[in-house]
């Protein structure tokens, strides 16, 4: 597997400088999708665990690796990390609030489930954490429980906790994409997951937008317009 897109941990280990303990991976999936929801992922690793250096053979960017291989890395991902969570915002709130204010939304009751599992808030209290967020910008708000940030571009590429988090969230919302399939058949959710492939706003077109689309941003693909 190529270095360039073999996330490692050697970013994190410089965190640890500070003197926090934990990491805490956080990566975005479904920004860019006109319908479901937005999710955002965060993956708690312990550095002083003694799996800490055996990151899960396989692992990279969510958007590197097929639906087979995210299904068969999540559990790997699951024994590896500390702890992790997926938070997510539906899309009649995205077409409300817009799409930041979902991420952040998203990423809050995603951090939120974390610290209300057992025994991490206290541990977090007890060592430190920081949070390492894939980006340019920290696009959280402050809505960290206090907790400090670290923005790195190209994280979920090149650092393991982010690439993680991104298998989680792309994991837990396909699965979403694929009840909703069921739910509103037609548009082929179950293929491209909201995404907007040919098929999808065809079947728009012929369908008109389902109670799952975001409808704000439909004129802005179908040069017709979608009431």
């Amino acid at each position: 597997m190529s270095s360039k897109t073999s996330p490692t941990i050697e970013f994190e280990r410089s965190l640890t400088q500070s003197g926090a303990r934990f990491i805490i991976g956080i990566d975005e999936v479904g920004r860019g999708a006109v319908a479901g929801p937005v999710a955002v992922g965060v993956a708690l690793i312990d550095t002083q665990s003694a799996d800490f250096a055996d990151i899960p053979a396989g692992l990279r960017d969510s958007k590197l690796l097929s639906e087979r291989q995210r299904e068969a890395l999540q559990p790997l991902i699951t024994t590896w990390m500390h702890a992790g969570s997926v938070g997510m915002v539906e899309a009649s709130a995205i077409d409300e609030k817009g799409i930041v204010h979902s991420l952040t939304l998203s990423a809050s009751r995603a951090l939120t489930a974390l610290l209300d599992q057992d025994g991490v808030a206290q541990a977090i209290a007890r060592d430190g954490a920081v949070i390492l967020l894939d980006g340019t910008h920290n696009w959280l708000e402050g809505h960290t429980g206090g907790l400090p940030v670290t923005v790195r571009a190209k994280a979920d590429r090149d650092c393991a906790s982010v690439a993680a988090a991104s298998v989680l969230a792309k994991v837990a919302r396909d699965h979403v994409m694929v009840e909703l399939a069921g739910e509103h058949p037609g548009y082929g959710f179950e293929g491209h997951k909201g995404y907007a492939s040919e098929l999808h706003i065809n079947a728009i077109r012929t369908l008109g937008p389902s109670a799952v689309h975001r409808k704000t941003w439909l004129t802005k693909i179908l040069s017709a317009g979608v009431n």
